[in-house]
């Protein structure tokens, strides 16, 4: 399967990443992506942007990008869950002018606790109406339950990332094969789309989807449950387009 669109990428501005927005997107078209996402950490994260960062992307050029590097560009955030009610850490009315959100558990913003605590952050953070995706679910620090995770991602339509990082050897989350196999199990049972995501922090990363690739093969994963086929498959899930 042709993948056309990579919408979880960092650049400088989310304060460990390493390349600049122009940068990823001459990677994107290089790699012959259709669509790019730019998803720089919200402001709970140490050293990334702040809120003004996110509410001055209106002037980011987005022909301009298509026009040198024909990839079209989604800007975005990708959230902190803080708590195990799934708050998350950006204001509505800047939340809601996001091309694409995605929310994820991160270590420095967030306090693992039971399985059931992980589960409710997860859900509660999947009923939010401007959440897209939420992002490396696999984490074994944070596990859920993957059956209701699988749920209500299915029914609030929510995208259930498989974050190809994770399977990276050089990645820090943990158990990430382990847990993204039973996560497949469930999005396979209820029929739950997914979405490929490099979680890129340098530009060579941009379109990165070969781990995920291989255990898509190896699971036999059916094929139209994956968006990163289509960029008008996706364009049903993200806020700019619905």
């Amino acid at each position: 399967m042709k993948y056309v669109l990579d919408v979880h990428t960092h650049t400088l501005a989310s304060g460990h990443a390493y390349n600049t927005m122009a940068e990823m997107a001459c990677a994107a078209g290089r790699k012959g992506l259709q669509m790019l996402g730019i998803t720089e950490h919200a402001v709970e994260m140490p050293g990334t942007c702040c809120t003004f960062y996110f509410e001055n992307l209106k002037m980011v050029d987005r022909d301009k990008y298509k026009d040198c590097y024909g990839v079209e560009l989604l800007l975005g955030t990708e959230l902190n869950i803080l708590d195990y009610q799934g708050t998350i850490d950006m204001e509505e009315r800047t939340l809601k002018k996001m091309d694409v959100t995605i929310a994820s558990i991160h270590p420095p913003c967030y306090k693992s606790g039971t399985k059931e605590e992980n589960t409710n952050a997860y859900l509660c953070a999947i009923k939010n109406p401007y959440v897209n995706i939420i992002g490396h679910p696999d984490d074994g620090r944070f596990k859920p339950d993957y059956r209701a995770v699988v749920q209500a991602a299915k029914e609030y339509k929510v995208l259930l990332e498989l974050n190809n990082n994770s399977l990276d050897p050089r990645c820090f989350r943990q158990n990430g094969r382990e847990n993204m196999l039973e996560l497949l199990k469930y999005c396979k049972e209820y029929q739950a789309p997914v979405i490929i995501g490099s979680d890129a922090h340098v530009d060579d990363l941009v379109g990165a989807h070969e781990f995920v690739e291989a255990l898509l093969k190896e699971t036999e994963f059916p094929e139209e449950l994956v968006v990163n086929r289509s960029v008008e498959e996706l364009k049903k899930y993200v806020n700019r387009y619905r």
